[in-house]
């Protein structure tokens, strides 16, 4: 998947008259490449739609007009653009209650390193690099950036129909589930 561009963006002016459009847009892709494992954790993957969605909020938000912003932000985000052989996701840890969520966070220390995804007996855990050392000793970040590298064989199988199985093994959050088949088939897309 190629990188992203100031030639790929709108202006500000133009993402405004877009906006509305392109935001429904960008929300049903994302459902359709979200997976929740238990109840406290969200896998969001990536692609080429919903990083251009979050760099545009990211610039109307900011009222970023000028070309070193922008690519100061489409140097943040590219990094989380599938390139075929991966898939690239963000990993949310979710506890509304901020004393629960802090309790959590300290209780999930190395969360990111326990993430992965399994497909015709091949499975791949997740790597942390994007992540950017967010986290300590003490305590875990709420949200981590996590890619997948598949190896061929994964990736067939996916790209011909076979169960994709998603899950969490960390002594304190210990999660599988199922991947509905819609949501795997739009991941294989990511894959050469």
């Amino acid at each position: 998947m190629k990188r992203l561009s100031i030639e790929d963006l709108w202006s500000l002016e133009e993402y405004a008259k877009r906006r509305p459009q392109f935001r429904a847009e960008a929300i049903a892709r994302k459902s359709l490449r979200r997976i929740q494992l238990g109840t406290h954790v969200t896998l969001q993957f990536e692609d080429e739609l919903t990083v251009r969605y979050q760099v545009q909020e990211m610039l109307r938000i900011e009222r970023t007009f000028e070309q070193d912003g922008i690519q100061a932000e489409l140097d943040a985000y590219n990094p989380l653009l599938p390139d075929g052989t991966n898939l690239k996701a963000t990993m949310m840890i979710e506890y509304p209650d901020e004393a629960e969520r802090k309790i959590a966070l300290a209780n999930l220390v190395g969360i990111e390193n326990c993430v992965w995804i399994r497909c015709g007996g091949i499975e791949v855990t997740a790597i942390a690099d994007e992540d950017l050392d967010r986290s300590t000793e003490f305590k875990t970040s709420a949200v981590h950036f996590l890619r997948f590298e598949c190896p061929p064989g994964f990736s067939s199988v996916l790209k011909r129909g076979g169960p994709l199985i998603a899950g969490i093994s960390h002594a304190r959050y210990d999660e599988t589930t199922a991947v509905p088949k819609p949501i795997a088939e739009a991941l294989s897309v990511d894959l050469a």
